[in-house]
């Protein structure tokens, strides 16, 4: 006889309930970290690749107004305007060409990191280049085109073209100075020195400032227009950041937050290509403009 077991086993438990509520918001936390990487990339995109092509536009704009300028005998020949005024920033006030690295750069007034967006620019507090005394010229290593990125391959003897509002003037490299390296002696006051200033260390990393001192080899020209080291600005001295810059960037990041929320909602309601087409462009332009302002913040040399 066979004997049958027909104890009834429990029913094996339900799975527990999904709460929809959490899973909204780790999709919408995800969604959000997404935005957040692609507006890293943005910023890398901005030092690297959308600085250099701007860097390119406003050097070409700027060769063919300052030729200009030099062509009618209107070019700065000092830091200050007629009226004693300090030259607004981003004038254009000599052309600088280095045959050895194959550059030619034009060389702004002011030395704040936004003005070195668009090229190497003149320290105000020393003389333009061609006069008595230490002209200092300051240039990006690596973002914005990076015009100095290969000053470390100067050599002594190598020369360098400064062309100004005083004609042509011609220098001769004495050499590269890294940091605790000795200083040169003081010019005499008759003499003119060209210093070429940039970050130094690895590409995107600073660490200290490199300089090129260059002798003046043509005739010396006239100095006017002295200014003070107290006129210079903070954010146009080395190695600083423009923090002026920190009230743009506090405005765009709440507008990309905000854009970025509208645009998961517009995925959420309705549709993922929906979405796209309108995040795009959109969340593009906003981290575009995020970081261009955010790069003022960096180190000027950088």
């Amino acid at each position: 006889m066979t004997v049958t077991d027909e104890t009834v086993r429990p029913a094996e438990p339900a799975p527990a309930p999904v709460d929809d509520r959490r899973v909204s918001w780790l999709v919408f936390a995800g969604q959000m970290f997404a935005i957040l990487g692609a507006v890293l990339l943005c910023f890398v995109a901005q030092l690297a690749l959308i600085g250099a092509a701007k860097h390119a536009r406003d050097q070409e704009r700027a060769l063919v107004d300052f030729r200009v300028e030099l062509a009618n005998a209107t070019a700065p020949v000092s830091a200050l305007t007629d009226e004693g005024r300090l030259l607004d920033a981003g004038t254009s006030v000599a052309i600088i060409e280095i045959p050895r690295l194959r550059l030619r750069e034009v060389v702004a007034e002011g030395t704040s990191a936004r003005t070195l967006k668009s090229g190497p620019g003149h320290l105000r507090n020393t003389p333009l280049p061609g006069q008595a005394g230490i002209s200092v010229i300051l240039g990006r290593r690596a973002a914005y085109g990076g015009p100095f990125s290969l000053l470390d391959r100067l050599q002594q003897g190598d020369q360098i073209i400064v062309t100004t509002g005083q004609g042509e003037h011609r220098y001769m490299v004495q050499g590269v100075r890294h940091a605790g390296d000795k200083e040169r002696p003081a010019p005499k006051a008759n003499e003119g020195r060209l210093l070429l200033a940039t970050a130094d260390g690895p590409m995107f990393l600073p660490t200290d400032v490199m300089r090129v001192d260059a002798r003046l080899t043509s005739e010396v020209q006239t100095t006017s227009g002295a200014v003070p080291a107290f006129a210079v600005p903070d954010s146009e001295r080395l190695m600083v950041g423009d923090n002026s810059a920190l009230v743009p960037v506090v405005l765009w990041s709440l507008l990309l937050a905000v854009a970025a929320v509208l645009i998961v909602w517009v995925r959420k309601r309705v549709g993922r290509w929906h979405a796209w087409v309108i995040g795009l462009p959109v969340l593009g332009v906003l981290g575009v403009t995020l970081a261009d302002q955010a790069a003022a913040m960096l180190p000027n040399l950088l």
